[in-house]
Formats: C-alpha cells, sequence, structure tokens
C-alpha cells in the first residue's frame, strides 16, 4: 500500500472517530467530490501555493464571501532547531539545483531564484530571533443546498482565491476528512501545510481592518480595546489608547447618541488590560457596572461623605510646594464654588491670606514638619474672610455651603478615599449649584492617586458630561491642566461632553482638543457639525456620516487614521452599561449590589458568582 493510500485511510478513521455514530446514519453521505450532511452538500478545498508576499488581512476577501464559506486555518509552531534545520536543507537542496542548472548551461529558473534568496533572508532573521515557524495548512469547506448550487459555489470560492494567488485543489475522495478539519475540533486531518514565519501569520489575523491598523502583539504593554465592526469592510476597529502620541481622548456627540454606552464599553474592556479607572458620573450610570466587577461607588452627596478640598496629599510630603500648590488650587476651587470668581486683585489677596490665616490657625506653615497636622475646613477660610473687609463679599458667597443648606460636603474632614481597580464617583445626590465644584473636587481627589509616584500604573481618568465643569473657566483651566500633566502620569484623561459647540467655542476647550490623540465622534448637531470638521479635519463625507449616524455610530480618528464603527457589546455588557428605560424594566432584579462603609463609602459588590467575576 502506497504511502498517499496509508494517509487516506489514516484520514478517514480519525474523521470516523471524529464524527462518531453519525457516519453509520442516513444524515451523513458520502461522494467523492462532496459530503451531504443533514441534507446540506459540502465540498473541501485545499490550499497548496501561496503568493510570494502578502499584505495585511489578505485573507479578509475569503472572510467576506457572501456565499457560507468555512475557513479553516491550523497553525503549529515549530521548534526553532527543527525549523532551522529544514530550512538548511531547503536552502541547500535550492543552491544545489542552481549550481547544477549554470553547470548544465540552462537558464536561470526565476521561481527558484525568488525561493533561494527567500530562504535566505528567512534564515537570517530566524538566526537573529526577529521570526518564528510555523506550520500551517489553511482549508475552504463550501457548503449549498444542492448538488449544482455546489459546484457553482465551488467555482466561485476557486475564482475568488486564484484572484488572491492561491492554488487550491479539492479534497477528492477525502470529503469526508476534509470536513471535518473545518470544523472547530482543532484537528488538521488532511495534513496540506507549509512553513510560514511570524510576519506572514500576523498578516493573516483575520479581525483587521485597513483604515485602523491594530497594534504590533508583540510589543510588550500592548492593550487593544476592541469596540466594534468597522462599517467600510468586515473587519473589528481595535485601538490601543496607550501606543499614541498621549493617552486622553475626547468623546463628542448629542444627546443619545451612545456616547455613554461606548465609554463603557472602553472602561469595561479597559480593566480587562489590566487599566485602573476612575469615573466621574453626573447621572449614576456606572452603578450596574461597577457592582459586577467589584468596584467601588463613592456617591457624593450622601450622608456622612465628605471630601476636604484643602487636604494636603501624603504622597507629596517632598515637595517643597506643596502647600503652596494646595493653596493654588484652593483658589481654583472658591472660584468655581462661589460662581464668582475673585478675579481682582483686592479679592484675590483677601483670599490668599484667609488661606494663610486658616492653615497658620491649624498649625501648617511652610515647614515639612507640619504637614501631617489635620488640615483646616471651608469653614476656617469663610471665618478667616469675614474678618476682613475686602472678603466679606466672598465670604458671603461661601455662607450656603459652610452654613446653609449645601454645607453636607464639606462642614468636617475628608471621610475616606475610596481605592480599587474601578472606582466611581457619582454626583447624582449633589444640587445643581454643587456639580462643578464637585467635579472639580474629584478630579483633585483622582489626581492625587494619579500622581503617587510610589503607585504608578496605567490609569484612565473619565469625565462624563464634562460640559459642567467647562462652563466655568476656572474649571476649563484645572482640566487644561490635567490634560498635559496626564501622560507624565502614565494617565489617560477621558472627557465625555454632548455639548461640541461649547467644547470647540473655547481657548480651554481647543486646547484639551488638541492635547488628546484619540476622538470618538457620534452623531453630531448640524449647529456644530462645522466646527466639529474644522477642530477634527474631517472630511465632507465623514461629516455627513455623523450627521446621519444611528445610535451607536461612531468615527475614531487616532494618529492620521480614522475608521468609522458601530459600538457593540455583548448580551452581558449590554445588560450592565445599557440606559435604555425599556432595557432597565426588563432588567433581573439583583440583590443588594451596594454597602455603605462606616465612612459613608457605597462598596460595590460582584453580582457575579466567585467563578465567574470576569463579565467578558
Amino acid at each position: 500500500m502506497s504511502r498517499r493510500a496509508r494517509l487516506g485511510r489514516r484520514a478517514g478513521r480519525e474523521a470516523s472517530r471524529l464524527v462518531g455514530p453519525a457516519l453509520f446514519t442516513p444524515s451523513l453521505h458520502l461522494a467523492a467530490d462532496h459530503v451531504q450532511v443533514g441534507g446540506v452538500y459540502a465540498a473541501t478545498l485545499l490550499v497548496r501555493g501561496y503568493p510570494r508576499e502578502v499584505a495585511t488581512g489578505w485573507l479578509e476577501p475569503l472572510l467576506a464571501y457572501p456565499g457560507r464559506l468555512d475557513v479553516a486555518w491550523h497553525l503549529q509552531p515549530t521548534p526553532a532547531a527543527v525549523g532551522a534545520a529544514r530550512l538548511r536543507r531547503q536552502r541547500g537542496r535550492l543552491e544545489s539545483g542552481r549550481r547544477l542548472a549554470a553547470a548544465a548551461g540552462r537558464l536561470d529558473d526565476p521561481d527558484v531564484d525568488a525561493a533561494a534568496a527567500d530562504a535566505a533572508d528567512l534564515a537570517g532573521r530566524l538566526a537573529r530571533g526577529e521570526a518564528r515557524l510555523f506550520t500551517t495548512g489553511l482549508y475552504l469547506t463550501v457548503h449549498a443546498d444542492s448538488p449544482d448550487e455546489l459546484a457553482e459555489d465551488v467555482e466561485r470560492v476557486t475564482a475568488l482565491a486564484h484572484s488572491l494567488l492561491l492554488t487550491v485543489h479539492p479534497a477528492r475522495y477525502r470529503m469526508l476528512a476534509g470536513w471535518a478539519t473545518t470544523l472547530p475540533l482543532a484537528e488538521d486531518l488532511l495534513g496540506a501545510t507549509r512553513t510560514m514565519d511570524t510576519g506572514a501569520v500576523a498578516a493573516g489575523f483575520p479581525f483587521t481592518s485597513a483604515d485602523v491598523a491594530l497594534p504590533d502583539p508583540l510589543r510588550p504593554g500592548a492593550a487593544p480595546v476592541v469596540y466594534g465592526p468597522n462599517l467600510s469592510s468586515t473587519g473589528i476597529v481595535a485601538h490601543d489608547r496607550w501606543a499614541e502620541a498621549n493617552y486622553n481622548s475626547v468623546t463628542l456627540a448629542t444627546s443619545g447618541a451612545g456616547k455613554s454606552y461606548l465609554t463603557k464599553i472602553d472602561v469595561l474592556r479597559s480593566l480587562a488590560q489590566g487599566v485602573e479607572a476612575h469615573v466621574i458620573d453626573p447621572e449614576d450610570e456606572y452603578g450596574p457596572l461597577a457592582a459586577a466587577v467589584g468596584g467601588t461607588q463613592l456617591s457624593l452627596g450622601a450622608p456622612g461623605v465628605r471630601l476636604n478640598p484643602l487636604d494636603l496629599p501624603a504622597h507629596g510630603r517632598t515637595d517643597p510646594e506643596l502647600l503652596t500648590r494646595r493653596m493654588l488650587f484652593a483658589h481654583t476651587f472658591i472660584a468655581t464654588l462661589a460662581g464668582s470668581p475673585a478675579e481682582d486683585p483686592v479679592g484675590r489677596a483677601a483670599l490668599d491670606r484667609a488661606l494663610l490665616a486658616a492653615y497658620a490657625h491649624a498649625g501648617i506653615t511652610g515647614d515639612p514638619a507640619t504637614w501631617d497636622r489635620p488640615a483646616p475646613l471651608l469653614a476656617d477660610i469663610a471665618a478667616a474672610l469675614q474678618a476682613e473687609p475686602a472678603g466679606q463679599q466672598l465670604a458671603g458667597l461661601l455662607a450656603p455651603f459652610v452654613t446653609g443648606s449645601h454645607r453636607g460636603l464639606f462642614d468636617g474632614p475628608t471621610t475616606s478615599t475610596p481605592n480599587g481597580h474601578l472606582v466611581v464617583y457619582s454626583l447624582r445626590a449633589l444640587p445643581e449649584e454643587l456639580r462643578a465644584a464637585g467635579t472639580l473636587l474629584v478630579l483633585d481627589a483622582i489626581w492625587r492617586q494619579v500622581a503617587d509616584p510610589t503607585r504608578r500604573r496605567r490609569r484612565l481618568v473619565v469625565v462624563d458630561e464634562a460640559w459642567l465643569l467647562m462652563a466655568h473657566p476656572a474649571g476649563a483651566r484645572f482640566l487644561v491642566r490635567l490634560a498635559k500633566a496626564a501622560r507624565k502620569w502614565w494617565a489617560g484623561l477621558a472627557l465625555v461632553t454632548q455639548d461640541s459647540g461649547d467644547l470647540l467655542g473655547t481657548d480651554e476647550g481647543r486646547a484639551i482638543l488638541a492635547n488628546a490623540a484619540t476622538k470618538l465622534l457620534l452623531r453630531q448637531d448640524g449647529s456644530a457639525a462645522a466646527a466639529v470638521q474644522a477642530a477634527c479635519g474631517l472630511s465632507d463625507g465623514e461629516t455627513a456620516a455623523l450627521l446621519a449616524a444611528r445610535p451607536g455610530d461612531a468615527l475614531l480618528v487616532a494618529a492620521g487614521r480614522r475608521a468609522l464603527f458601530r459600538a457593540q457589546a455583548s448580551p452581558r455588557e449590554h445588560e450592565l452599561i445599557t440606559t435604555d428605560p425599556v432595557d432597565i424594566a426588563h432588567r433581573p432584579a439583583h440583590p443588594a449590589t451596594t454597602t455603605t462603609d462606616v465612612a459613608g463609602n457605597a462598596v460595590a459588590r460582584p453580582l457575579l458568582p466567585a467563578d465567574d467575576a470576569d463579565p467578558l
């Protein structure tokens, strides 16, 4: 019995083992050029020849075939020693063939010359550790409802493969083995293999896009986030903000366009990459997500929850300018809180004297030895302002937040600083008058953790509904400083806003956009479309697509590349991130997902069992 016959019989036995009793039932019929399974006809083609060079996504035309076509690509790493020995023998055969042809006076064979050059180049890269070898087998199984339709589809697939410079042959008399080979069983029963290097294998990655390339999977620290399917091709859009010039992003969209939905997808999938996320949540939309992943939720405005804006960060005690920096932030915070910033020199001087007096009364001076003492409170600042004529007007503006109805957030020392891989600061319980100041206060608390040199890691800071803070000049300037300094601390600032015109109509907003390497644009309002187009360098076609976009459709602009995609979540992710009232009404009731500690922090508990804690 010949070797080919033995291999054929072995493949038949393996296929019978895989398909099991179905082989002996009337639902499976075999023929020389097809196999019939459950009334559906299938024929398998094996790829024998490949082009000399391939581009990224070279398998995409096969995946985009409109009919039912199963593409199976079997990969098996080849040990370096074995690959080097095979390559050495191959080079020897090629070189000896070339020398024999030259000695006989025959013309050079271009195919042999090209193969010899490729083998020499591959041997060099293999020796330098720049590539690895893989044994690969590529198989195509065509399905149809009748033999005639199957024959037509096989011809079309064969023509498509030939257009890609692939040489294909039907697996005649081995159709059962071919059909089983293309099942998701990781069994190659045909053995029609060849050797490829790392570059060719990487270029065959099926989920790619011509618009936005995937990061190099061999690059240390690569963390691409999959956003959804590409609307211009059959690939997907995956983006790695940590591979850009800076890690900031800006998401612009009208209300109801899906900007928060996309942001939650980004946060959830970034957590799976080991990124620590801090979210400023104005509408309490991130609670279910935080509960599912075991995050922490802090509800500002809830009883017993306090944040003191005058606290000195513990990690900065070695900075001789720490007290000065804290006083500068206090200027910004009080200006935002009062709603009437002390821009005149007299008012600013009065506030500065009040800050110095309050810190001195608490025993805190320029001496670092005093910085461990309890910080003064906002009431101490108001009392110091009231003591001098130039500060009495500002003291009156601070009265509602010190002794009035809005004092709950500031009338005591900080309760605690929440920590964890996901921290959500909910602002829903805050009155409207405190939203901007609360956002600024939370950003400062987050920045104290981000700027801690003893705990460096990738952090994503999400400011949802950023227009609340951008409406105040002092808050807008604070965001600009964060956007410029975030990269130094391995952090990314993600701003999400529905007021594109307000953002792009200010110098601060344009500065933030200029410092954001990643831009995510969803449906735009016609009144702001021209400003968005000019700021992001969009074409007329891209602008028209954004004006007509459905909820969830988005345009990614990053490093000169762009791609239209649809934000898509899995059913479990959708359950956690949706804000659609219909979906929320039908959401199954869960046990209590949060508990409150003694400091007033709402600590989220996982919704999932311990053995299924990852929603991904």
